[in-house]
C-alpha cells in the first residue's frame, strides 16, 4: 500500500486536495483515507455505541445497511494505516498529521514539517495537470505491507486454486537476549542491490517443486523492541514442500540481502555487521 499525506493549516484546502487525489487514485486501485480529527468525539455518549464505549468496551463496531464504523481505544496513525493495509487497499491518503514521518504535500507556509515532497499555495487550483503530477508522486512512494496484506495478495493470485498451504514467518525485534536489553534496531538497505537480492531469493525458491508463490518484505528505518522486522509468505501445493522452502528463505534473506542492522541497547549502540567481522 502506498501512503501519502496532505498537510496544512485549517481552511487551507486539504480536504479538497485529498478528495481530488482519491478520485484519481481510485482508477489505479482501492483507496482508503485517514483524517486527523483533533479532540472532537465521533462517538457521543448519548448514542448506543457511545454508551457501549463508556461502559468499558475496548472496541465498538456499528453496522448500518450501507456502512460499518469502529471505535477503539489508544489507536494512532500507524494503527490506522495498518488497518487499511490489512484490508488489502492499494493506497492511503492521509489528511493532517503534520508531525508524522509520512511523505507530505504541504499547503501554505508550514514550518518545521519533514519529508515534504511538494509545496503548494493554500486553496490551490486543482487542475488536471496538477492532479496528474500528484498521482505520479503517490505511485512513486514505497510500498507498506502488513502480514495480512501479503496473505491477501497471495489469495488474489490466480494460482490460489492450486494452493494447499500458506506458511508465514515474522521476524521481530527481540528485547531480551541473556542479560542484554535491546531498545530498538535500525535497518538500512543498500539499494538497488538489496531489492535485487530479495527478488533473486524469491524467484529461485519459487522454482522449487510445488512452490507457487513467495513474497518477502523487509522493513527499514528504526524499529522498536517487539515490533515486526520482516515478513515471508509462501504458498505451496502441499505442506511437505512448504516448510523447507520457508526455512531456506529465512536463512537466505539474513545471509544474502545487503541490509545493515544497527542495535541500540541500554549501554551502547553498534552496527551488527561491523561487530561480527571484528
Amino acid at each position: 500500500m502506498k501512503v501519502i499525506s496532505v498537510v496544512g493549516y485549517k481552511k487551507s484546502g486539504k480536504t479538497a486536495l485529498v478528495s481530488a487525489l482519491v478520485r484519481e487514485l481510485s482508477g489505479f486501485g482501492a483507496v482508503g483515507t485517514v483524517k486527523h480529527m483533533g479532540e472532537q468525539r465521533l462517538n457521543p455518549e448519548e448514542t448506543d455505541t457511545g454508551r457501549h464505549f463508556d461502559a468499558g468496551a475496548d472496541m465498538v463496531i456499528g453496522i448500518t445497511g450501507s456502512e460499518l464504523v469502529s471505535f477503539s481505544r489508544d489507536s494512532n496513525l500507524e494503527d490506522s494505516l495498518d488497518m487499511l493495509c490489512d484490508r488489502g487497499l492499494d493506497f492511503a491518503v492521509v489528511e493532517g498529521f503534520k508531525d508524522s514521518k509520512l511523505p507530505k504535500i504541504a499547503l501554505g507556509n508550514l514550518e518545521g514539517v519533514s519529508n515534504v515532497i511538494m509545496r503548494l499555495p493554500e486553496n490551490t487550483d486543482i487542475h488536471e495537470e496538477l492532479t496528474a503530477s500528484l498521482v505520479g508522486m503517490a505511485l512513486a512512494q514505497p510500498d507498506r505491507y502488513t502480514l495480512d496484506a501479503l496473505i491477501k495478495k497471495i489469495r488474489k493470485n490466480l494460482t490460489i486454486r492450486k494452493v494447499g498451504a500458506i506458511g508465514t514467518f515474522t521476524g521481530i525485534v527481540r528485547e531480551l537476549a541473556g542479560e542484554e536489553k535491546t531498545a530498538r534496531l535500525e535497518f538500512e538497505k543498500y539499494e538497488p542491490e538489496a531489492s535485487k537480492a530479495l527478488d533473486k531469493i524469491r524467484d529461485e525458491i519459487k522454482q522449487k517443486e510445488g512452490i507457487l508463490e513467495v513474497l518477502i518484505h523487509h522493513k527499514t528505518g528504526v524499529i522498536e523492541a517487539g515490533e515486526d522486522i520482516v515478513y515471508i509468505v509462501i504458498a505451496s501445493a502441499h505442506r511437505t514442500e512448504l516448510f523447507p522452502a520457508l526455512s531456506e528463505a529465512i536463512e537466505r534473506v539474513k545471509a544474502e540481502a545487503p541490509i545493515w542492522k544497527k542495535e541500540f541497547t541500554e549501554k551502547e549502540e553498534f552496527w551488527v555487521h561491523d561487530r561480527e567481522h571484528t
